[in-house]
């Protein structure tokens, strides 16, 4: 357990920094909305970018891996809104946000160097096919749940625009259609731009954990712990538990296949999941205070699913 934990604190350290030097006043606000901007808009559609640019897609884009972990996700998502109505009592809208935090894990600032540190650089193409269809079916089946359950069965145009401008108006999701546009064509890039494409992913996860370090501390733990701890569970243990038992007994996931979903699935929510809640006005409290705390737990929890994994 000594060594896993060696694999998974260099990442938190790093997040910890972030917080430490915010909290501190040695790193102010607008610096941590600067750096984030350039994170998420910037530097980690370029990595996203080059990742799906360079995935063997017919090796790693495999519907039995992207089962596993969506079947794992979607579950989730039921199971966070239909939990938070009947157990809690929330409204309705609260349990939509409530079902899009234990929907959306923490892929990227997470998941990628996790994987990393654990098993290599070359152990992150099933990860790249996890990430590319993330973003696009978080964003769907959240907005249009949300969509139906703030306004009943409205025009169905314009319940399509919604998600389609929430989606495709995501840098992410940019750097994710750019990639498979240059991967499907076979487009050859100039030396020169990916060089500097290059460049800019060595600064993507480091300067987006220290980020993710400074919006963390702006989130007081605060809320229904009831609710907070219910979130947790889904997100560190019941999505995880699923994507293995899926990809164990179902469809017979490689190792590494395995691994990369697991480890994805096991993340904690990400910041996108408090966006959406403060988007809709909707569970904001809960939501912000179980991204921080389930943050900080998956110290422990990737480390026992890294103990767990083949």
């Amino acid at each position: 357990m000594g060594q896993l934990l060696g694999v998974v604190l260099p990442v938190f350290l790093v997040i910890g920094a972030g917080y430490l030097a915010v909290w501190r006043g040695l790193f102010s606000d607008a610096a941590v909305d600067g750096l984030m901007v350039f994170t998420q808009r910037f530097a980690i559609p370029c990595l996203l970018f080059s990742g799906i640019a360079t995935l063997d897609l017919g090796q790693d884009f495999d519907l039995r891996l992207l089962a596993s972990f969506y079947t794992g996700s979607t579950v989730c998502f039921f199971l966070g809104m239909f939990g938070a109505r009947t157990i809690f009592g929330r409204p309705w809208p609260d349990c939509v946000a409530i079902g899009f935090s234990a929907l959306f894990a923490n892929t990227v600032l997470l998941g990628l160097p996790i994987m990393e540190r654990a098993y290599g650089a070359d152990s992150l193409g099933p990860n790249y096919a996890i990430i590319a269809l993330h973003a696009a079916w978080c964003y769907f089946l959240g907005i249009t749940t949300m969509e139906i359950v703030r306004a009943g069965t409205g025009p169905s145009r314009a319940l399509a625009g919604i998600v389609s401008r929430a989606m495709f108006r995501n840098p992410l999701m940019i750097g994710v259609a750019l990639g498979f546009i240059v991967n499907l064509t076979g487009l050859p890039l100039p030396v020169v731009l990916t060089d500097a494409v290059n460049l800019m992913i060595r600064a993507a996860l480091p300067a987006a954990l220290f980020g993710l370090g400074g919006v963390l501390y702006r989130y007081k733990p605060e809320g229904d712990m009831k609710v907070i701890a219910f979130l947790c569970l889904l997100s560190l243990i019941v999505h995880p538990a699923i994507t293995y038992g899926m990809g164990r007994g179902v469809t017979a996931l490689t190792d590494e296949q395995l691994r990369s979903a697991v480890i994805t699935a096991a993340m904690a929510p990400g910041v996108n999941s408090y966006l959406f809640a403060d988007m809709y006005g909707a569970a904001r409290r809960v939501v912000a205070s179980t991204v921080l705390i389930a943050t900080a737990l998956t110290v422990l929890t990737a480390s026992v699913w890294l103990a767990i994994l083949p």
